[in-house]
């Protein structure tokens, strides 16, 4: 059984969006799956009776206060208590939950997964992911996308072994090809930091390494299933990503592929490396991209990838 928590208050279009999706994500949840909405009851079930679902079908979780976008992340997560995001944190915390997603405050979120649920012993530096489409009609992880700007070595070997144990648990992947991303295929080729980290894989048998790959290899699927690089390039390439998504729109195209490129299809960035389940979405999520972060959570929680990488770091 799965309990997905979800901050019913997060995000631009909360509390509406974020109930919405939840209610579209209960046909496509497994049967023994449970949501459960935090924030204000009232209003979360004013949406639910909007929208004809039974409160019934989720546990409410009644908090009376909220962390907004503007506000200071630290202070507002020890200063309201009550908040969405502080309690659901002190959930997965305590095993009423196995996962927790929100589309609020990212700073607030990133307090909960460092303070409360706390890195994994042995992990260097948390890292942020996230699944995009490839044109073979597969996917591919990226990791870091923005919140390591700078990264050592060390912490990019600990990305490939982060990145393999999600690729085989998450997304069923029996032996994933892990990849470098530089500016040549070249193992003489990048900066100081990639070199580096070059020879530290090269021999690797944490991993299936199979060596550097350029920008314009990334989303054929072709080259590799996992994609290491440091938050500043992953940032900026997700952020190209879904520049090209709105390009692209705006010009009429349309097709299976670009909409794989639609952040609401892909739903939220997982934060790993961390002691829990926890997965973080645009502040502008629409229902579509609260459904399918709450759908890629529970995948999340099926693939025990946190007990995996504990073990794994131990």
């Amino acid at each position: 059984m799965s309990i997905i928590g979800l901050d019913a208050m997060g995000g631009d279009h909360a509390p509406v969006a974020t109930v919405k999706g939840a209610i579209m994500a209960l046909d496509f949840l497994d049967k023994d799956s449970r949501i459960v909405l935090f924030g204000d009851k009232e209003q979360i079930e004013a949406v639910l009776e909007q929208e004809n679902c039974p409160a019934e079908r989720f546990d409410i979780v009644h908090c009376s206060e909220v962390i907004h976008m503007g506000d200071h992340p630290v202070q507002s997560f020890q200063a309201k208590k009550d908040s969405s995001i502080t309690v659901g944190f002190a959930s997965l915390k305590s095993n009423k939950i196995d996962g927790f997603a929100s589309a609020g405050s990212t700073g607030a979120m990133m307090v909960g997964c460092m303070y409360v649920v706390k890195q994994i012993e042995g992990v260097i530096r948390p890292t942020i992911s996230v699944r995009v489409g490839t044109t073979d009609g597969n996917s591919m992880l990226l990791l870091d996308v923005g919140l390591n700007v700078d990264c050592k070595p060390d912490v990019l070997y600990q990305y490939g072994i982060i990145g393999n144990a999600y690729a085989k648990n998450v997304m069923g992947v029996e032996t994933p090809r892990i990849a470098l991303l530089n500016i040549g295929e070249e193992r003489e080729k990048g900066n100081l930091v990639t070199k580096a980290t070059y020879e530290l894989m090269e021999h690797t048998e944490d991993f299936n390494f199979v060596g550097n790959i350029e920008a314009k290899s990334v989303l054929t699927g072709e080259v590799a299933d996992v994609i290491v690089c440091d938050g500043f390039l992953g940032n900026s390439m997700l952020k190209q990503m879904e520049g090209f998504y709105e390009i692209a729109k705006s010009q009429g195209l349309s097709g299976g592929y670009i909409e794989a490129l639609n952040y609401a299809t892909v739903g939220g960035t997982a934060v790993l490396g961390i002691n829990g389940n926890v997965l973080i979405g645009h502040g502008c999520s629409s229902e579509l991209a609260i459904k399918n972060m709450i759908l890629q959570t529970e995948l999340t929680i099926k693939g025990n990838l946190v007990d995996n990488l504990r073990e794994i770091f131990s």
